[in-house]
């Protein structure tokens, strides 16, 4: 990990990311610690935003360290009868119930893999992981009377009754 200015780098196993920090914030590194701070001479009655600047830059900083050094995934799971997904190449390729194949291209730092019904986003950056298995979760949200669609894993989807609740209700 290294400070350059207002620009934080960080690199491990998972990969290399960096971090542009707002001026109003400065960092240093601290007995290996990375230590953020307001910069010295600001008036928090003045500078209302800066706090939010200070925690938000923070949990930045914590995100990209945890991501480098472990990374991080998001599950996904395909619920309905003839639902699959494919891995072809650095991409996907899902069968959910459309007349065509919907073919899914991996990001940089992205990577996909795919255990029966179970698909699996990991990479180094939290944003980019939660953006891709947002976009494949897109593609065929869970649907409210059957339940079926892409869903996340342990996501719990609320079922409608539909037609037998306007029958039983006469």
């Amino acid at each position: 990990m290294e400070i350059d200015g207002q620009l934080i780098k960080a690199k491990g196993p998972k990969g290399e990311l960096s971090l542009d920090m707002r001026p109003e914030i400065a960092a240093e590194i601290q007995g290996g610690n990375l230590i953020i701070k307001p910069k010295e001479g600001l008036d928090f009655k003045k500078e209302k935003r800066v706090p939010a600047f200070w925690g938000l830059t923070r949990a930045l900083a914590a995100n990209m360290l945890k991501g480098v050094s472990t990374g991080y995934e998001k599950k996904l799971e395909l619920i309905g009868i003839g639902y699959k997904a494919n891995l072809e190449g650095e991409g996907l390729t899902l069968s959910v119930g459309f007349s065509h194949p919907v073919k899914v291209k991996a990001r940089p730092g992205i990577k996909f893999a795919v255990e029966k019904t179970v698909i699996t986003v990991s990479g180094a950056d939290k944003e980019l992981v939660g953006q891709a298995a947002a976009q494949i979760r897109r593609i065929r949200p869970p649907e409210p009377y059957k339940g079926k669609g892409i869903r996340y894993a342990g996501e719990r989807v609320r079922k409608k009754l539909g037609k037998k609740a306007a029958v039983t209700a006469k």
